[in-house]
């Protein structure tokens, strides 16, 4: 007895959902896929991801440009206070390297091979 009434009681909810069926959600990911790592960023990951595309260099992870090293075109040294070491392979071949410290203001020599060093101040993204 119990058994017919559930029997016509689960008919009678699948008639009546299958007469007005609900109306599906549309999700990001049903239109195209998977949703592309811009899509699903947030917060300082989404800024980061905003920068590099514009073009900046919000952690300094691209390959630094190149610098003669002359006095009128010193290597560029990002730092966020007013003084940092610096480490220098003063030939392509050498094992050894050259550190000294680089204070802002003027551009510096390396000690050892002469190349011009220059402290740029650097802000942070966050």
């Amino acid at each position: 007895m119990a058994a017919r009434l559930l029997l016509k009681a689960a008919a009678r909810a699948a008639t009546t959902c299958r007469a007005s069926p609900a109306v599906a959600l549309s999700r990001g990911m049903a239109a195209g896929g998977i949703p592309t790592d811009e899509e699903q960023a947030t917060g300082l990951e989404k800024k980061i991801m905003k920068a590099v595309n514009e073009g900046a260099d919000p952690y300094s992870m691209f390959k630094p440009k190149e610098y003669a090293g002359s006095k009128q075109d010193p290597h560029l040294v990002p730092s966020i206070t007013n003084k940092r070491i610096v480490g220098c392979v003063c030939e392509e071949d050498n094992t050894a390297v050259v550190w000294f410290w680089l204070h802002q203001g003027e551009a510096q020599r390396c000690p050892s091979c002469g190349a011009h060093y220059k402290l740029v101040p650097h802000e942070l993204p966050h």
